[in-house]
């Protein structure tokens, strides 16, 4: 497509996090362990809370979605990070680019709202558990997991046409891992200030609105917790939350440090190493997170295993 000068390209060159041969064998290497991790840690949660009926609660029901979304993030970017590692060319189309940056901003939308969402069911819980039951019923779970995803996706969509207009004036070489707002918008050869709007807006309503919702709900949850007389229920109440609280400081913190600050500071190493902590690290560490300081699935997990054995004998 042309006019006035304007193009747009075929396919984009990825220059990725390294061009030395040795880094990327290792980087290939530390990446597909990882991957492998996060695909059998989230598969595993989704597994169990399928398998097992104790966890067919809203904390869990909230819980297999995070997974789902962190199964697919991490599928959305990671096989192209790994086998762009092992080419010598690393190039992607502009359909394949459009799609990736798509399912990426919406996987990574709907992941904060869930996160917000979990934040409320246990807000609730703590707060106020005589009407937990009612207050997070089935209809309303699915209601408030449904608008996740969708929120998440109105808002990728409207993001990634917004980015997509752009032409880039046969400028094809970006800059990073993966097909990434801010380094498209790098290339443009026109006007971004719609886009620098669209930017800001998305990270206010996708980021700084969940992220005040759950700093406001943990106050409460803190503030309940803090009139508990008995130690072992200050600490039984505060072990429902923190392996809520430990994922969600650590997605929160990264993109608030990240996005929240000034573009113009905002550097092309600084963009990469977010992708790569969210589409590697975090989806590897949640289930990791969720298992470990969970002693519920811990036991779903012995009871699955349990049943498997009696089976076979």
């Amino acid at each position: 497509m042309k006019g006035d000068n304007l193009t747009w390209v075929d396919e984009f060159v990825l220059l990725g996090l390294s061009s030395d041969r040795q880094t990327q064998a290792g980087l290939f290497a530390l990446f597909g362990a990882a991957y492998l991790l996060t695909l059998l840690g989230n598969g595993l949660i989704i597994l169990l809370i399928q398998l097992d009926p104790r966890l067919h609660l809203p904390m869990y029901f909230f819980l297999y979605n995070l997974s789902v979304v962190d199964l697919c993030y991490s599928s959305s970017g990671v096989p192209q990070m790994l086998v762009h590692m092992v080419l010598e060319k690393k190039t992607i189309s502009f359909a394949r680019c459009g799609a990736q940056l798509f399912f990426s901003l919406a996987l990574a939308g709907t992941e904060f709202l869930l996160l917000a969402t979990m934040a409320y069911d246990r807000y609730v819980a703590v707060c106020d558990p005589l009407h937990y039951v009612a207050a997070m019923s089935p209809g309303r779970c699915v209601g408030l997991a449904a608008a996740a995803w969708l929120v998440g996706t109105a808002n990728s969509a409207v993001e990634t046409a917004a980015t997509l207009r752009l032409p880039t004036c046969g400028h094809h070489i970006l800059n990073h891992v993966a097909c990434e707002t801010l380094a498209l918008v790098r290339l443009a050869c026109v006007d971004v200030t719609l886009n620098q709007i669209v930017i800001v807006a998305s990270s206010v309503v996708m980021l700084l609105a969940p992220c005040c919702l759950v700093s406001l709900s943990y106050a409460y949850i803190v503030a309940a917790i803090l009139r508990i007389r008995s130690t072992g229920g200050r600490r039984k109440a505060f072990g429902t939350c923190a392996s809520h609280l430990t994922v969600v400081s650590m997605s929160y913190g990264m993109a608030l440090v990240t996005y929240m600050q000034p573009r113009s500071t905002l550097s092309a190493e600084q963009d990469k190493v977010v992708v790569v902590f969210y589409a590697v690290v975090t989806p590897m560490l949640n289930p990791l997170i969720y298992s470990l300081r969970n002693q519920e699935m811990k036991a779903a997990l012995s009871r699955v295993l349990m049943r498997d054995s009696e089976s076979r004998h």
